[in-house]
């Protein structure tokens, strides 16, 4: 997914809990689905950052030597200014855009 995109707020926002569990009927079940939406999340964009600040890495072993990269810093700070992944991961769940089952349910139904 295309985080720069996200239409996520940078800041929290009170929320309803009422609505937030009226898809699963279990306030737990919705924060723990929101987690592991996050945890996705997290992983991926600090996966791409690690990959775009890797273009920069000197693999020289002088600590004398610190270099500023312009473009190293400008990464880091869009990648800082980024809305945190809860609020992406709750965003995506309220705007039905996040798949989740419950395996005891399904079997239950069955």
């Amino acid at each position: 997914m295309d985080y720069k995109k996200t239409t996520a707020p940078n800041n929290t926002i009170s929320r309803n809990i009422i609505d937030l569990a009226e898809k699963t009927g279990n306030i737990y079940e919705t924060v723990a689905i929101v987690s592991k939406r996050a945890n996705q999340i997290s992983v991926e964009i600090k996966e791409e950052l690690s990959l775009k600040l890797n273009e920069f890495a000197s693999y020289t072993d002088n600590l004398e030597e610190v270099f500023e990269n312009r473009e190293q810093i400008e990464i880091s700070r869009f990648y800082e200014k980024l809305p945190k992944p809860v609020l992406i991961a709750l965003e995506e769940y309220i705007d039905n855009q996040v798949y989740f089952r419950n395996p005891l349910k399904d079997k239950s139904e069955e």
